[in-house]
């Protein structure tokens, strides 16, 4: 099998330090809209200030270089135990080279194996068979602020007046949001699953953050719901970093999944403004990061 670990140490460079551009348009976006002098403002321009300065000096965008998640689709003749290797000797490699901080943190010991390679499960890895010969790598850094501000909601709940449908979805939503409360650093974006188990509905929430922001989502009725959660987010006030203002939610992205009869979850995975994610492409001797 081929050696990707310079490729794949590329992609790990790349989602590290250049934020996507039609992340970087809504954050632009959002500056405009707010009241020039304003802590909001302040914020924003700070942010931006941080994205062009990175991008430039090809390094982190934040000083919590995140949990790397890997999003594989490879054909089947390809070797799943020799690709995985290579990947964490890309994680090892981008940590010596400071793309990465070291994150991955025993939780018995708490001992930083200070290469950001820890069990199965650090760095994590999701394969996925490919419907094509081509090869594809998605990478998300999740920052463990974001991390911190996600939930799980098992419908209905009578609190929130929650109950099994999409207004239930909706309600669940917002009060993650609220509860929040700019932690996790706003303006952000939502992952949200429905149904699932508890762990598939997690994996499923932060997947659904592949899709580009300013896609739209192909069930109207899902792509509506996105729309209304990010408005009515945003009226809330919570504003860049609970400083209030006009920017709480830069967009949302939903997914269904089948579930049990028993269970209906809501799991919402909370992505801080530094929407780190890259797909690095190879199909023949053709590479392509997008």
């Amino acid at each position: 099998m081929r050696d990707y670990t310079q490729e794949l140490l590329e992609l790990v460079r790349l989602t590290s330090t250049d934020l996507p551009n039609q992340v970087e348009t809504r954050l632009k976006t959002a500056l405009a809209n707010e009241e020039p002098g304003s802590a909001a403002y302040a914020a924003l321009e700070t942010i931006l200030e941080n994205v062009a300065m990175t991008r430039k000096s090809s390094t982190p965008i934040c000083q919590d270089t995140g949990t790397p998640i890997f999003f594989v689709q490879a054909p089947a003749s390809m070797d799943k135990d020799e690709l995985t290797r290579q990947i964490r000797a890309a994680i090892e490699l981008a940590t010596k080279k400071s793309y990465l901080r070291p994150n991955a943190v025993d939780s018995i010991s708490g001992k930083n194996t200070g290469n950001n390679l820890g069990d199965a499960y650090f760095p994590s890895i999701h394969f996925q068979p490919s419907e094509t010969d081509a090869f594809t790598v998605d990478l998300i850094l999740k920052g463990g602020g974001c991390e911190n501000v996600g939930a799980q909601y098992s419908l209905p709940n009578d609190d929130l007046k929650a109950g099994r449908d999409l207004e239930g979805v909706r309600r669940a939503a917002l009060d993650a949001v609220f509860r929040a409360q700019g932690e996790g650093c706003a303006p952000g974006f939502l992952g949200i699953a429905i149904g699932g188990d508890r762990g598939t509905s997690y994996i499923a929430s932060k997947e659904v953050l592949l899709r580009e922001p300013d896609d739209k989502n192909p069930d109207p009725d899902l792509n509506a719901l996105e729309d209304r959660i990010t408005a009515e987010a945003n009226e809330m006030g919570i504003g860049p970093m609970g400083f209030g203002g006009k920017a709480t939610v830069l967009g949302t992205k939903i997914t269904s999944t089948y579930r049990l009869p028993a269970s209906f979850f809501v799991t919402i995975s909370y992505m801080c403004w530094a929407y780190r994610h890259h797909k690095l492409v190879i199909k023949g001797d053709e590479i392509v990061y997008e």
